[in-house]
């Protein structure tokens, strides 16, 4: 299709500016000359990245809802409505063909922009829990990709299509041996390797964990590579300083490296991070965030939970009990190798790709 003009908008954190990338990509590899513009907000860290991986972005002063403090959600209003005519301005002016929306701040007033002015708008639905903000745009949405199944519960089971969670496909194509992956990271080859990781913005909880378990992790025989997010870095860091088994980085940038290495993953649930650690068969135990809307991270858990391929641990007990989770897989070899077959075989391969081709027959429709 000539002349393809798309808009895609949302971020806030990895799990949705990496997807989005992906899609992205998948666009361009599949559209020669297609115009790709992403809609972010202000401030978040989709502002940064999007221009890194070479892609024109614009932002929306547009924030989150503060649940604890109500008066504050008075400035939130004012935000949104600032917002949605900026949006407006910004579809009338991109004239879109195709409006795609992966979740975060700037998707809403986006999207209900974009689908309000006519354009045919896909909603991609990472969660087994669908967020109010989806649910909403879902009604004037013309088709919404999932990444679980029983997603009917949520939307019109006519729009619904199957196709997974969009991964980074450098992630997927590391050469590396699992050998070489560690080495990469400055640890031994030959030692069984755990990788704890928080998300791109870090977690307090697992923070706080490495830093209870210090002694523990130091006499355990076993390495640690920890993304600790900007935020807690610099302290998780000083209490780990000079030592040959804990690799400490505020941001991995080679995921497909810090994977390779990993015999099991500590991680968060957020769907980004689930569908990374199905694609490359990875154990994992996972500690769900509770700040998180209607607590769709621990429905992430469970799904996997349920299936065999993942361990799951509440965040308040994480500080004192994360590392007997760990300390409980990581010896049992037969159990690894069984979680990961199983975690394997819940993949949905090429989501970018199926992703991209709903895009282009809604723009060709």
């Amino acid at each position: 299709m000539d002349n393809l003009r798309v808009i895609i908008s949302g971020g806030g954190t990895g799990g949705h500016i990496f997807p989005a990338l992906s899609i992205a990509d998948a666009l361009k590899q599949m559209v020669p000359g297609v115009q790709i513009l992403f809609v972010g907000a202000e401030g978040r860290m989709e502002m940064q990245r999007v221009p890194e991986a070479g892609y024109d972005i614009v932002g929306l002063p547009v924030m989150g809802f503060d649940r604890h403090s109500l008066w504050r959600n008075v400035k939130v209003l004012y935000r949104l409505a600032v917002s949605q005519v900026k949006a407006r301005r910004i579809v009338k002016s991109f004239r879109p063909d195709v409006a795609v929306g992966v979740g975060g701040y700037a998707s809403g007033p986006t999207l209900k922009v974009a689908a309000s002015m006519g354009v045919p708008t896909l909603l991609q639905e990472q969660n087994s829990y669908a967020g109010v903000t989806n649910r909403i745009l879902s009604r004037r949405a013309s088709r919404i990709c999932v990444a679980y199944d029983g997603m009917e519960r949520f939307f019109d089971k006519s729009k619904i299509i199957l196709t997974g969670n969009p991964v980074r496909e450098t992630m997927l194509l590391a050469p590396m041996t699992c050998g070489k992956a560690r080495a990469h990271f400055g640890l031994a080859a030959d030692r069984k390797t755990v990788l704890v990781v928080g998300g791109s913005l870090g977690a307090r909880t697992l923070n706080e964990a490495l830093l209870a378990n210090r002694e523990w992790m130091e006499g355990s025989g076993l390495q640690f590579i920890c993304q600790t997010g900007k935020a807690y870095h610099e302290r998780v860091a000083a209490a780990f300083a000079g030592s040959s088994s804990v690799k400490v980085l505020d941001f991995i940038k080679d995921m497909g490296a810090a994977y390779r290495a990993a015999d099991v993953v500590v991680s968060r649930a957020g769907a980004g991070s689930i569908s990374e650690l199905e694609l490359l068969g990875k154990p994992a135990v996972l500690v769900p965030s509770p700040n998180v809307a209607e607590d769709h991270q621990t429905k992430n858990a469970m799904a996997l939970v349920s299936k065999g391929a993942a361990v799951c641990v509440k965040d308040g007990e994480a500080v004192e009990g994360l590392f007997a989770a760990v300390s409980g897989l990581v010896d049992d070899d037969e159990r690894l190798a069984e979680m990961g077959r199983r975690m394997l075989a819940l993949a949905c391969k090429d989501s970018a790709r199926r992703i991209a081709e709903e895009v282009v027959k809604l723009a060709k429709r």
